[in-house]
């Protein structure tokens, strides 16, 4: 970039206070400037920031633009937003139907956190290889029930790569989900040459991280797709606990019955959502999910 030209670009990797950005011109590799570095937390993958060429060939970073949204938890050990992906355009959750097991309390802390940011939320079951046909709809269908897509997939095997790889084109996505559920192979089989590092899955189903960089990379077909490091725990964010029927679709269509406006439907008489879960309206487990939320579950 020659020195003193402006242009807006688009953070693809961070790694080392280094930003690879890609602008009109090209991809850049650009440093913070000291006013922004202040506040580099908040720069993450998928930021539209201004670029500017210095003296020596550098590109500096002079500001980041205002995000739409963001895909963000709390900081394990510490009381502090952990920014995932800036402004995606759809969230992936990818969970495998079984080594290791789906954990569906998880899967309702990331659907709650993307409603909050009003990010598109679409569940990938993946590994369906390794199960009984139909099982996988079984366990995963109560999602397709209240709205969400769901995608079932093998990457051994290819069922149902095509169809996730058309819904991926042209838009910036972002995969997330528990170690061990296959994001990084099911990637390969996406788009074959991405060069991602995968593991097995450890013998107790743990998993492995295998993914220590996030970074947006490019799809041949257009648009983006962010492999993030597999979550052992995800514990919301600036979500408070009143505010969790809201972004739970299921509850939320029952909310305005209740008898009081500061119900929390765990005793109160007259709750609409108490009411549908002892009628088979709501399942156990979502009821559940809502529960342990409230109680700052993070696992």
């Amino acid at each position: 970039m020659d020195l003193g030209e402006s242009s807006i670009g688009l953070v693809l990797r961070a790694r080392s206070g280094f930003y690879d950005v890609e602008t009109e011109a090209g991809m850049v590799q650009a440093q913070l400037r000291g006013r922004v570095r202040k506040d580099s937390h908040a720069i993450a993958i998928g930021d539209r920031v201004q670029v500017r060429g210095t003296e020596g060939g550098k590109v500096m970073i002079e500001s980041v633009q205002p995000r739409e949204r963001v895909l963000s938890r709390r900081d394990p050990g510490r009381e502090a937003e952990q920014v995932l992906i800036a402004n995606p355009d759809q969230a992936v959750f990818v969970f495998a139907c079984a080594d290791p097991d789906p954990n569906f309390r998880m899967m309702d802390r990331l659907l709650v956190m993307a409603e909050s940011e009003a990010i598109p939320s679409i569940i990938c079951a993946n590994k369906i290889d390794l199960v009984k046909p139909n099982s996988a709809r079984e366990e995963f269908g109560e999602y397709s029930d209240i709205g969400y897509p769901v995608f079932y997939t093998s990457a051994t095997n290819g069922k149902g790569v095509k169809a996730l790889r058309k819904q991926l084109k042209d838009k910036i996505s972002v995969f997330a989900g528990p170690s061990g559920a296959g994001k990084s192979t099911l990637l390969n089989a996406l788009q074959p040459g991405l060069g991602l590092h995968t593991q097995e899955v450890s013998e107790v189903g743990l998993g492995a991280h295998t993914t220590v960089v996030r970074e947006l990379l490019p799809l041949i077909g257009g648009g983006y797709v962010a492999d993030t490091p597999g979550l052992r725990a995800f514990a919301l964010w600036d979500i408070e606990p009143e505010e969790l029927d809201g972004y739970m679709p299921d509850l939320a269509a029952l909310v305005d019955r209740c008898e009081f406006n500061d119900c929390t439907h765990i005793h109160e008489p007259g709750c609409a959502i108490l009411a549908a879960v002892e009628a088979g309206q709501i399942s156990p487990e979502r009821y559940y999910s809502y529960l342990r939320m409230r109680e700052g579950d993070v696992n």
